[in-house]
């Protein structure tokens, strides 16, 4: 009998699954590892997934899904669109002497494919489009990633960044701006993605 080793399935979950021993319930639960785990919003890794979430929410896609952590983009729309997000912020978890400059890291990469265990020859921008979320606050006694508020979002299409003359492996905010020509807001974010796509699939 062969073994199936595919892709496994990931259901969602509620966070009231207790940790057991073989059906016996230990006292502590998902909710409280999640608790334990991701409570530090402004930390790099917990950031990043934050910014993935919030920018889902703004499309409608993270009601009854779950987020794939081995995709070669982040975020797909119902239309197709293929949407890749980036998050910095000036303030960090850590001590810090000076808030951070903010710069995007947006190398050209191999996809990975989960289904068949296989990884793509040619290096390339995986999305249609790239959703750069800068936690913006700058006051690090109120920095709060869960105001949506304290965001500010950078919407370009990848075919922009395919064709910059500059350094192909990051971005500054500097030049986003330039680029996008100023930041949207959450309100404004599904728009913003759907005209860059219609720039990029052109």
């Amino acid at each position: 009998m062969v073994e199936a080793l595919g892709p496994l399935p990931v259901m969602r979950k509620t966070g009231k699954e207790p940790f057991h021993v073989n059906g016996q319930d230990l006292g502590f639960d998902l909710l409280s590892f999640w608790q334990w785990a991701a409570s530090d919003l402004v930390s790099n890794v917990t950031r990043g997934r934050l910014a993935e979430y919030v920018v889902a929410c703004a499309l409608g896609l993270a009601t009854d899904n779950v987020r794939e952590e081995w995709a070669a983009f982040d975020l797909r729309t119902p239309s197709g669109i293929k949407i890749e997000v980036k998050s910095a912020a000036y303030v960090q978890s850590w001590y810090q002497a000076k808030r951070s400059a903010i710069m995007f890291v947006v190398p050209k990469t191999r996809a990975w494919d989960a289904a068949t265990n296989t990884q793509s020859r040619e290096a390339q921008r995986q999305a249609d489009v790239y959703v750069f979320a800068l936690l913006a606050h700058v006051d690090k006694s109120t920095i709060d990633p869960l105001n949506i508020n304290q965001w500010q979002f950078y919407v370009l299409p990848t075919t922009m960044l395919d064709a910059r003359t500059r350094s192909q492996h990051s971005i500054t905010l500097n030049s986003l701006e330039q680029l996008c020509g100023g930041a949207v807001y959450y309100g404004e974010l599904s728009k913003a993605i759907e005209k860059a796509a219609g720039k990029a699939l052109a």
